[in-house]
């Protein structure tokens, strides 16, 4: 991004006074958007070695099953959880878990129709995740390192982003 095209931009949610405001979307068309994000977790070797069956079971219950549940929860409760985010119904909110080495990718991918965006829902619904997976394994070690929170792509609205 070049010096003027970053001084021709404005943060969305300060008004006129440069007082936080929520942004009016009243004059926008619905339409569908999506948003996907994605969170990684490092887990220990000792942690990793539990997993069966693409799951480890713990007195809290399955650690993948309970995260996508924690962070289905947090993401419907986004605007609850950020200043000025608007409340959003969302249409769908699904999650992809994985492990690659010692490390777990939690992916959320939310979609609906509406007049504004979903990548903080998506945000909100990986860290969550990612948050439940560590508190589920701490008791076996505290050196578990969310390492990134990140948004991979959205589409609708003004312009689409694909990390």
């Amino acid at each position: 991004m070049t010096q003027e095209q970053s001084e021709n931009k404005d943060f969305s949610h300060l008004d006129t006074q440069h007082n936080p405001s929520m942004v009016d979307v009243s004059g926008k068309t619905i339409t569908k958007r999506t948003a996907t994000a994605r969170s990684i977790i490092a887990l220990t070797p000792e942690i990793v070695a539990q997993f069966v069956n693409g799951d480890i079971q713990t007195k809290k219950g399955a650690v993948f099953q309970t995260a996508i549940i924690a962070g289905t929860m947090g993401a419907k409760k986004t605007s609850d959880l950020i200043p000025l985010c608007h409340p959003l119904g969302l249409d769908s909110c699904k999650f992809n878990i994985e492990i690659q080495g010692n490390d777990v990718i939690i992916d959320c991918m939310c979609t609906l129709a509406a007049k504004t965006g979903v990548e903080m829902e998506a945000l909100t619904g990986a860290t969550i995740a990612a948050l439940t997976v560590y508190d589920m394994c701490k008791a076996f070690s505290h050196d578990l390192v969310i390492k990134e929170t990140k948004l991979l792509s959205k589409t609708g609205g003004k312009s689409d982003y694909k990390a």
